[in-house]
């Protein structure tokens, strides 16, 4: 475990984005909760922290993951609650997930408004609301939102997906 790097993500509601970093092979553990960054980004924003093995997925990998499984484009009303953010945890990480994104806006046919900023603190959700997806799939945000972005995974990164 002491190989473990963790990066942040932020896009829609954290069920959904919870839900996805935990179907995938090399992630060890998702913080499902509220992450902080500075400047204009230092408000608490809906995210997770994904502990992860480098060696079986890496940081591109989940980046591109993250970008195909939220509105990595839409700048809608409530991007404050729902910031599309990547949070770095070392100047290093910020300057590879630059990177990482920048290659991966070709594929995209608008401008990725996903932004990349350093981590400042975190608040985890409730205990009620944590594991959203595990606890019971049936329920309707569970079908209407995380399914969906479930079956984008199993279609497009199904490589990177854990068998159940």
């Amino acid at each position: 475990m002491e190989n473990l790097e963790r990066a942040g993500f932020g896009g829609g509601c954290h069920w959904c984005t919870e839900a996805v970093f935990q179907r995938l092979k090399g992630v060890e553990k998702v913080e499902q909760g509220f992450i902080a960054s500075i400047g204009k980004a230092s408000s608490f924003s809906e995210a997770v922290i994904v502990h992860f093995d480098p060696g079986v997925i890496s940081l591109d990998r989940l980046i591109l993951i993250h970008l195909h499984t939220h509105s990595s484009s839409s700048l809608h009303r409530f991007r404050e609650k729902y910031r599309s953010a990547i949070y770095t945890f070392s100047e290093e990480q910020e300057k590879q997930a630059g990177k990482i994104l920048a290659r991966h806006q070709k594929e995209f046919n608008h401008t990725l408004i996903t932004r990349i900023l350093p981590f400042r603190e975190f608040r985890p959700s409730g205990e009620e609301f944590r594991n959203y997806y595990l606890q019971d799939r049936h329920k309707p945000f569970c079908r209407t939102y995380i399914e969906p972005k479930l079956e984008i995974l199993s279609a497009d990164f199904s490589e990177n997906v854990k068998m159940e």
